[in-house]
């Protein structure tokens, strides 16, 4: 990644920049995601999300965030948990999907994934008793975890479950620096700037080094054996697991992947599940 725009000269256009007492949005932002962002929060457009058969129901996309919580319900089917089965929706980001009125309803913050429980609800219209709404992938995964008793330790089994939490709340404090820093700058703004690409490299190699020290002992987050997999896993995966194997950003060479060797013992294992095979490339529907 260059340091020069795309004029090939040098990038100093914030070199005499002084931010305003006041913050206007009087300026194009740029990046990939331009179009859509905006300082305000609320529904953009009115809309109806489908609701399919299942008890739950997904609207999200194969991004990072939404793939953990396709594995999760993928592993579930795999070892066959009645109840947990689900029909999938594609919220197009890029489109504004995440703006319209019944997905703002479930999630304010208009981020994927999203996930109403409609368990309790009995007629076919799903209209009868009270579902449960859900977002932040997080949040998401431990409900479902929880609900069906899989994938989590309980509470009664002490410092397990407290390793799992743990883990489980770095992927979603460490995350926004190596997305939404180290990503954006990286591979989204619209001209490449030094500065920002050098603080969030350096921060995102910390991390990893953070998981190849701990993987150094371990076959998975929170233990060795088959039955420690569990949503720590998941939800670190779908992140960090991803970026060392070559499918975030092209930024593997960039970012010397091949030296977490701990880390990408840990990420081609869990690649190759069966469950987490078919979550990466999950066919969603579309909402309309």
């Amino acid at each position: 990644m260059s340091n020069t725009n795309k004029n090939n000269t040098t990038n100093v256009q914030d070199a005499d920049y002084t931010p305003p007492k006041v913050w206007t949005n009087d300026k194009e932002n740029g990046g990939k995601f331009a179009s859509t962002n905006r300082p305000t929060a609320g529904a953009r457009h009115k809309q109806t999300l489908p609701i399919g058969e299942a008890p739950l129901q997904l609207y999200s996309l194969n991004t990072p965030n939404g793939v953990k919580v396709n594995i999760l319900l993928e592993e579930l089917a795999e070892i066959g948990v009645k109840g947990a089965e689900y029909d999938a929706y594609q919220v197009d980001i890029s489109a504004g999907d995440q703006f319209g009125s019944d997905f703002v309803a479930i999630n304010p913050n208009s981020k994927i994934p999203a996930l109403v429980d409609y368990s309790a609800v009995k007629d076919a219209n799903k209209k009868d008793g009270e579902a449960v709404e859900i977002f932040e992938s997080g949040a998401i995964l431990l409900y479902l975890a929880e609900k069906f008793g899989k994938f989590v330790p309980m509470m009664q089994q002490g410092q397990a479950r407290a390793e799992c939490l743990s883990w489980v709340m770095w992927q979603v404090g460490s995350t926004p620096f190596l997305g939404g820093g180290f990503g954006h700058f990286y591979a989204y703004a619209p001209e490449p700037m030094e500065y920002p690409i050098n603080r969030y490299t350096m921060e995102t190699k910390r991390q990893l080094d953070v998981l190849d020290i701990h993987l150094k002992n371990s076959e998975y987050m929170c233990g060795n054996n088959e039955a420690d997999y569990n949503i720590a896993d998941i939800i670190i995966w779908a992140w960090y697991g991803q970026l060392v194997l070559g499918k975030l950003y092209d930024a593997a060479e960039f970012l010397q992947v091949d030296g977490y060797k701990n880390v990408q013992r840990w990420a081609q294992k869990i690649a190759e599940r069966p469950a987490v095979k078919r979550a990466v490339n999950l066919s969603l529907k579309p909402i309309g």
